[in-house]
């Protein structure tokens, strides 16, 4: 999540508007990187269904408090187009005590658990002692590297500390930039680094010129695809309820900024998801 306050318990934000227009399939099938469909105001089988309709075959759901990340586990458990990550958003770090650490690490241990996140650090709402933030962020990079398994980043005005706790405390082998809200020279130290950037329908906002810099630049081998869903919703439905069908939008937005075939974009989103987050 990165668009959302940090407003109580309950994420789901007010739908005031009717959803998008499922897209055109794509010319390849891709993968939502980071999506919470738990948030979403559909069963899950029609989310799945509305998405692999616009060629989005898989999705990851990520949780942010434990009651989501145990939810996100039961998806995955029940349905094989979906794995899961487990975390604490740093927005609720307050609440991620011993006892709350040890159960994202237990849930993380399932074999449908591909990720611990999203984690990192917001210091746009100024809601959470960014002292609290750090603290948490550390431990579920230890998570993460105890489990072997990929870390996904929430990172929302917080660039340099970011970075820095990752290079003092080490990262994963695979980190993930969620929702990559970085400039060019960010995304060739995060690239420089082996980390992965994942772009979202902030992209295509007229507002983001250094992010779509950004996404021209990144390599495709280290680019994924996501929506962050129900939350920034691409061109032109910004505003709108996001959801996964949607990645096929922003797919075909970076094809056209980087001068390639959508085929390309969405090929190699999903190569790079299956290296981040194995096979499903």
């Amino acid at each position: 999540m990165s668009g959302e306050p940090s407003a109580g318990r309950d994420y789901r934000p007010a739908v005031t508007q009717p959803p998008p227009p499922t897209p055109p399939a794509l010319a390849f099938p891709t993968v939502d990187a980071h999506a919470h469909l738990d948030l979403l105001d559909a069963p899950v089988e029609e989310i799945l269904a509305d998405a692999a309709a616009a060629g989005v075959e898989r999705v990851v759901t990520v949780g942010y408090s434990l009651a989501s990340s145990r939810w996100a586990v039961r998806a995955a458990e029940d349905h094989p187009q979906v794995v899961a990550a487990v975390a604490v958003h740093p927005n609720d770090a307050m609440d991620a005590d011993d006892d709350t650490l040890a159960a994202i690490a237990a849930l993380g241990a399932s074999p449908r658990v591909r990720a611990i996140g999203e984690t990192g650090l917001d210091y746009y709402w100024k809601r959470t002692d960014p002292e609290v933030q750090r603290a948490v962020f550390r431990r579920h990079i230890d998570i993460a590297k105890q489990l072997h398994k990929p870390l996904v980043i929430h990172d929302r005005d917080a660039h340099e500390d970011v970075l820095r706790i990752l290079e003092d405390v080490g990262a994963p082998e695979f980190t993930v930039f969620h929702c990559f809200s970085g400039d060019l020279e960010m995304a060739r130290t995060c690239v420089g680094r082996g980390y992965f950037l994942s772009f979202s329908g902030t992209a295509t906002f007229k507002n983001a010129p250094g992010v779509r810099e950004a996404a021209a630049w990144t390599p495709l081998d280290h680019l994924l695809v996501e929506t962050d869903a129900p939350f920034l919703t691409p061109m032109p439905f910004r505003g709108r309820p996001n959801r996964p069908a949607l990645v096929a939008l922003t797919v075909r937005f970076l094809a056209r900024l980087r001068g390639v075939e959508e085929e390309a974009v969405a090929e190699s989103a999903a190569a790079t998801a299956r290296r981040v987050f194995g096979e499903w």
